[in-house]
């Protein structure tokens, strides 16, 4: 294993004074559709929109970079220009052409420079090595890393201080970056707890590599979840799925969109369609029965208008 619960408590340690501790939430209602004890720990909430932040943060302090360099669709580049705005370095991020422009916009607002690139035709870590190597800058990858992965632990090392009877946990899966820092707690402090991941339908990398024994890579996908159109999970992260993960499932798009809909019309809470997933799927019946009490990673909150109108 490439972390450990201890290198989760030291990143909740290290980025306290740049991270916020995000709310849980529960809903009546939900509980009432489901059969389920859900609590949300509501990432949308934290600094930046999303977990992110909390990966970025724990790389950038511990490293200690005279500048750095990522690539990301969106959560992850608003992250490390937040936590590069914070230690007072610069930072270039690459982003695909159709990453959401809130996305875009945010990353620019927190002083970054951002370089577009196409994900269809050109490869981003190779676009992002090459500046990296210009400026002598550190890259700060958005999950396999494991500095990221301990970061990104702590939000359900949060939750588990918050509700410890929790039975379940069920993340979003991308990269895995989350899912293998929240499983590395969970499994720690709770060795009985049940731990979940959910992909996109049509992003389903980790599902495949999990069939077939071995990391699977795809197309570049195109579900609404954009934050979770990883084509492959990572070197690191995909043992520790293997490991602690009892199961991934998918979710569809409609399912996804359902899932946003009930959050911001029930809970008043506006939530990205990537941090919509692991609800999607207690909503629609994908995991075990009589889960008890689950806890719910709500990944982010950063989604662009016009998505909300085609809700």
């Amino acid at each position: 294993m490439t972390i450990t619960l201890d290198d989760i408590r030291a990143a909740a340690a290290r980025i306290s004074s740049i991270t916020h501790r995000t709310p849980v939430l529960t809903s009546r209602t939900f509980d009432a559709q489901t059969g389920v004890a859900a609590h949300f720990k509501c990432e949308n909430f934290q600094r930046g929109g999303a977990f992110k932040l909390r990966g970025a943060a724990n790389a950038i302090l511990a490293l200690k970079p005279a500048r750095v360099v990522a690539y990301s669709s969106g959560n992850h580049a608003q992250a490390v220009a937040i936590a590069a705005r914070e230690v007072g370095i610069p930072a270039t991020i690459v982003m695909p052409n159709d990453a959401p422009r809130s996305k875009v916009d945010g990353t620019r607002g927190y002083g970054a420079e951002v370089v577009i690139y196409d994900r269809l035709r050109e490869d981003r870590i190779a676009i992002g090595e090459a500046i990296a190597s210009q400026y002598n800058a550190t890259i700060i990858p958005p999950f396999d890393h494991p500095l990221v992965m301990a970061g990104q632990g702590t939000a359900a090392l949060e939750l588990l201080e918050s509700v410890p009877a929790l039975d379940a946990l069920v993340v979003c899966v991308g990269g895995g970056g989350l899912i293998s820092g929240c499983a590395t707690a969970a499994r720690s402090l709770k060795p009985g707890i049940r731990v979940f991941g959910v992909e996109p339908a049509d992003g389903n990398d980790t599902w495949l590599s999990l069939q077939a024994g071995h990391q699977v890579h795809i197309d570049p996908p195109a579900t609404i979840a954009d934050g979770l159109r990883a084509q492959s999970p990572g070197k690191l992260t995909f043992p520790i799925v293997q490991k602690l993960v009892e199961q991934v499932v998918l979710v569809t798009d409609d399912e996804i969109r359902a899932a946003m809909k009930f959050a911001l019309l029930r809970m008043k809470i506006l939530i990205e369609p990537s941090g919509a997933v692991a609800m999607a799927a207690v909503m629609h019946g994908k995991l075990p029965p009589s889960l008890g009490r689950v806890g719910i990673v709500v990944s982010g909150g950063n989604v662009d208008f016009e998505v909300i109108q085609s809700l």
